[in-house]
């Protein structure tokens, strides 16, 4: 029923007005008033650059803006395997300007653009690419404006990053890299060709084969992009399937897109 009744996928409260953000993978890009009360559509996949897989978002709270993924053109989110399987790369970053509702796309083809958050002095904004293992940099401002680059090289398989109150980031995975979803990246036909002979589910098989274990694991990035720490649960027993880590206060709080419950570390 998701479809029908929407999946919020990223949230983020505006520290001016105290609306919340919301990004819904199959409404768009949503806002909520600080009492609460019925979402009111902002970007929809009913505009002009129309939008297929809402997943994550981040706002620059001096500029009014809001960055957002949409990680496929050609998928939903219920059809995620696809776009991991296929290795698709029609996904996209874009800005929503809060003042005059503008929205622009600041870059298209990437492999599956998940969470996105901005560096502390706004320089630039990380996206994580869920495919490739990831995290891209865009740069907004310095001499670099305009251009990206590789941030970090990832153990597994990214879905959010957000940034702490010293400047550093916490990129939530859902599991290490697999050797078979790698294999299926190397020959993308194959997943079309199996579909369509084998009279099984491929994409469920497939699902089931990249959730591995079930381990948690999340890593901590300097503001250059190097490892500072590697959290993890190898047997999955407290926390796993980590799709967001927010440290505040001397703990991390982790979220799972399996479970149906957020665990609370001290650190």
């Amino acid at each position: 029923m998701e479809r029908i009744c929407g999946r919020a996928l990223g949230l983020q409260f505006d520290k001016n007005t105290g609306s919340l953000f919301i990004a819904d993978a199959y409404f768009g890009l949503l806002s909520v008033g600080p009492k609460g009360g019925l979402a009111t559509s902002l970007v929809s996949k009913d505009q002009n650059l129309p939008l297929k897989f809402t997943n994550s978002l981040d706002i620059d709270q001096t500029n009014r803006v809001i960055y957002f993924t949409d990680s496929s053109q050609r998928y939903t989110r219920r059809d995620h395997m696809l776009v991991i399987l296929t290795n698709e790369k029609t996904g996209r970053l874009l800005k929503y300007d809060l003042e005059s509702t503008n929205v622009t796309v600041i870059h298209n083809n990437l492999t599956f653009p998940n969470g996105v958050t901005l560096s502390q002095d706004g320089n630039f904004l990380l996206v994580a690419e869920t495919t490739s293992c990831r995290i891209m940099r865009f740069w907004l401002k310095t001499p670099k404006a305009g251009t990206c680059e590789v941030f970090a090289d990832l153990p597994g398989y990214p879905d959010n990053i957000k940034r702490n109150q010293q400047g550093e980031f916490w990129v939530a995975m859902y599991s290490r890299k697999s050797k078979i979803l790698r294999w299926f990246h190397s020959k993308p036909w194959i997943v079309y060709v199996l579909s369509k002979v084998i009279p099984i589910n491929i994409i469920r098989v497939t699902s089931h084969i990249g959730k591995g274990k079930g381990e948690g694991l999340a890593v901590k990035l300097g503001v250059n992009g190097e490892i500072l720490e590697i959290l993890e649960d190898v047997h999955g027993k407290r926390w796993k399937y980590a799709s967001e880590v927010m440290e505040r206060d001397g703990n991390l709080w982790i979220g799972s897109v399996e479970n149906n419950v957020a665990i609370k570390l001290k650190i």
